[in-house]
């Protein structure tokens, strides 16, 4: 897929406008907390992943979504047309490894994108929570406009949302928040992401993003439906306003979930 062209991701984007029949993020529903502001980010190699809006200008989303090697592109649908805007400008967090998961070493998969041009004034800035990390059984919700049925491409770019519990595999959270559907508790296929899910917000409290979606397991030869792992932001505040501010703009922070 590396030889896709713009033109490629223009009729990526055009497909995704089309209707279809899934009903939700991968055991979750249709709709879900600060959907006016998230939106898609594209990639050449036919990746789709979620984006969070932190102004007018600047975007937030997994690293491994917005590597630097690709054409990228930040896509939302306006009055019925699909629009593919090329950013200005990527920062990949610099502890960001991508070859991490193989290696099994630590990394911090975020990354912000900046645009050369505002948003339309329709998307709003998110909240994020530089607070108390959540621990273990405290409610999150995980949103994006990844896949409600895994594999299933065509069930790709509708928002949506799963009510998921905060586990602690390895003990309380400092760079990673794991979370699992609290009906199965992350020890049989229940909710959570899926691909295309990978730079949603993970909300905590009144709509206050506490982590980026990153990766998720599933059992039985599958990748979703177990556990849901995002990338805490509290920790990485220094960085995301020292690039912000690079780029002279700012991010909306609280602290309290």
């Amino acid at each position: 897929m590396h030889g896709r062209t713009a033109i490629g991701l223009a009729a990526l984007a055009a497909a995704l406008a089309a209707p279809w029949s899934a009903s939700a993020i991968v055991g979750g529903r249709e709709g879900g907390p600060i959907a006016s502001s998230t939106l898609m980010v594209l990639n050449a190699r036919g990746g789709v992943c979620t984006g969070i809006v932190l102004s007018r200008r600047a975007i937030l989303t997994a690293a491994h979504c917005a590597d630097a090697r690709v054409d990228l592109r930040i896509h939302w649908q306006d009055g019925g047309q699909p629009m593919l805007v090329e950013p200005a400008a990527i920062a990949l967090h610099p502890e960001f490894n991508a070859k991490s998961v193989a290696n099994r070493q630590r990394s911090i998969d975020l990354a912000l994108v900046r645009l050369a041009a505002p948003l339309p004034a329709r998307f709003s800035p998110a909240t994020l929570v530089d607070g108390a990390l959540p621990r273990a059984g405290s409610p999150v919700t995980l949103a994006g406009y990844g896949v409600s049925r895994e594999g299933e491409a065509k069930t790709t770019g509708t928002y949506r949302s799963a009510a998921l519990a905060t586990v602690e595999p390895y003990g309380p959270g400092r760079v990673l928040i794991w979370a699992s559907d609290p009906a199965t508790g992350g020890k049989r296929p229940g909710g959570g992401a899926c691909q295309g899910d990978s730079g949603g917000p993970i909300v905590a409290g009144s709509n206050g993003v506490v982590a980026v979606a990153s990766w998720s397991t599933g059992g039985a030869g599958k990748q979703c439906g177990l556990l849901s792992q995002g990338v805490l932001i509290a920790p990485q505040r220094g960085w995301i306003d020292r690039t912000l501010s690079g780029w002279g703009e700012s991010a909306d922070w609280t602290t309290a979930p």
